[in-house]
């Protein structure tokens, strides 16, 4: 009996009916062979933590643009969050943690530099259908491994798609990881906020802490422990009514206070600018992409541009405006004679 057999029997024995099992994934797009040792999400998820997308996330902004403290979140940290907090869900509710896993390490491949204003130069620049979750899928379908991608089963990319917005993935894993994601970002924002000056905590109106708690875990553990008790013997997942309502209540607040404040966006316009001049520049000089974009004749040259632009992390977004924008201080040198 080959390991993976033993996964799929603890699969069948100890979690939920309303779990998607590993054997009964709808598979990938193009047929491989199966693995003697890991389920095919847990392929999956081995699949992202080892590609290009994956690493880039270190140096892409989460809220504070490219600040000099590294103890702010980062887009890879707060996809280490969201992930850690979809499987203490899934394992909660006895459904597939690989699968939650491998969707929620995903959900921000495609996140462009300096967090979503990015987002919206590109919404701007390219087209206003764009955003960071379909651009994640276009990375996990299309721009990784030379442009091949990286075949992800079905589940993992429909989880990965709708992890956001009013967007509903299929499996309850795949919900998971939108309930995942807004608990992490709101209390890590928090504590990056406070951490930056921008709100001290008792800025939090005071019948929110009531309802979540006055720290950072213990908010944390409010939000997960409603969603778990809230969805436990239900083929849906749910937070209760008061702890929901607090929590969207404390994402505008932190909409007010942090995500349109003046200090902790102070940057932004000019970030914004920049990576407008850059897409301006590739579109008119496509013949200096990459060779990985410059070679593929499928897309238009504005949607190559776009795809490298959101590639970027932001500090080689500043390095590659310095190299094609900012003048060259000459040293010194000698004169041919």
């Amino acid at each position: 009996m080959q390991l993976v057999d033993l996964t799929y029997e603890r699969e069948e024995k100890f979690l939920s009916e309303f779990a998607l099992k590993s054997k009964d994934t709808k598979g990938r797009q193009t047929y491989v062979e199966p693995d003697g040792l890991r389920t095919e999400f847990q392929r999956d998820r081995d699949r992202i933590t080892h590609c290009k997308s994956f690493r880039r996330l270190m140096h892409k902004t989460q809220v504070f643009l490219s600040p000099e403290d590294e103890h702010y979140r980062t887009r890879l940290t707060h996809t280490i969050e969201v992930t850690q907090i979809a499987r203490t869900i899934a394992r909660g509710l006895s459904l597939n943690e690989d699968l939650t896993e491998a969707a929620a390490l995903g959900h921000d491949l495609g996140h462009t530099p300096f967090g979503h204003a990015g987002e919206m130069v590109l919404q701007q620049c390219f087209s206003p259908d764009f955003t960071h979750y379909r651009q994640s899928l276009r990375v996990v379908d299309k721009l990784e491994s030379g442009g091949r991608g990286l075949n992800l089963t079905y589940e993992v990319r429909d989880g990965i798609l709708n992890h956001t917005g009013k967007c509903m993935a299929s499996t309850l894993e795949g919900v998971i990881v939108k309930f995942a994601d807004r608990i992490a970002y709101i209390n890590h924002d928090i504590d990056d906020a406070v951490r930056g000056g921008v709100i001290v905590p008792d800025d939090i109106p005071r019948e929110l802490r009531t309802v979540l708690g006055e720290s950072h875990s213990r908010r944390i553990a409010t939000m997960v422990s409603s969603v778990i008790s809230s969805s436990l013997g239900k083929n849906e997942i749910v937070m209760d009514d008061e702890v929901n309502d607090a929590t969207m209540k404390l994402r505008e607040f932190l909409n007010e206070r942090v995500y349109h404040n003046s200090t902790a966006k102070s940057e932004e316009e000019r970030a914004k600018q920049l990576l407008m001049m850059l897409y301006e520049y590739f579109v008119k000089h496509p013949d200096e992409l990459p060779a990985e974009y410059a070679e593929n004749e499928e897309d238009s040259v504005e949607r190559r541009v776009c795809d490298y632009i959101a590639g970027m992390t932001d500090r080689f977004a500043i390095t590659t405006f310095e190299r094609l924008f900012v003048p060259k201080v000459w040293g010194s040198f000698e004169v041919n004679k």
